[in-house]
C-alpha cells in the first residue's frame, strides 16, 4: 500500500509547482520595454490624427514629411536630457513664445503617456 501514498504526493508536489509558476511575474527587460515605448511612440508621432510631426518635420522612414520644422535626426545629441525634448513636446511655446509647434500636452492634444512613448521614440533617431 506505500506506492499510493508517494502518487499523492507527487501529484500534490506538481500541482504546487505548477500554481506557483502560474503566480510568477513575467520578467520584461528595460531595453524590451523601452523598445516597445518606442514602438508605440512612433505610432503615434506618424498618426496624422494624433501626433502628426511628420507635417511638419522630416523623419526616417516617414512619408510626405514637412520641412517647416527641423529635421528630427540627432536626437540625443540635441537633446542629452529627456525631460527637455519631454518639456518641448508638451509646450514649446515655454522656452520660444513664436514657436509654431503646437503645445501638445497643454492642450492635451496627447496623453502624458503618448509624449512618453514619443519621446522614447525620438531617442532612437
Amino acid at each position: 500500500m506505500r506506492p499510493f501514498p508517494s502518487i499523492i504526493t507527487t501529484a500534490t508536489s506538481i500541482a504546487a509547482l505548477l500554481g506557483s509558476l502560474a503566480l510568477a511575474p513575467v520578467a520584461v527587460s528595460a531595453q524590451e520595454a523601452e523598445a516597445s515605448a518606442a514602438e508605440q511612440g512612433k505610432q503615434v508621432a506618424f498618426d496624422r490624427r494624433k501626433g502628426n510631426c511628420l507635417a511638419c518635420h522630416a523623419v526616417e522612414g516617414g512619408d510626405m514629411t514637412g520641412n517647416i520644422g527641423p529635421p528630427l535626426v540627432a536626437m540625443k545629441a540635441r537633446f542629452p536630457d529627456k525631460a527637455r525634448l519631454r518639456a518641448q513636446i508638451w509646450d514649446s511655446t515655454k522656452v520660444n513664445p513664436n514657436s509654431i509647434m503646437p503645445p501638445f500636452g497643454r492642450h492635451q492634444v496627447l496623453t502624458e503617456k503618448e509624449i512618453d512613448q514619443i519621446v522614447e521614440y525620438m531617442y532612437t533617431l
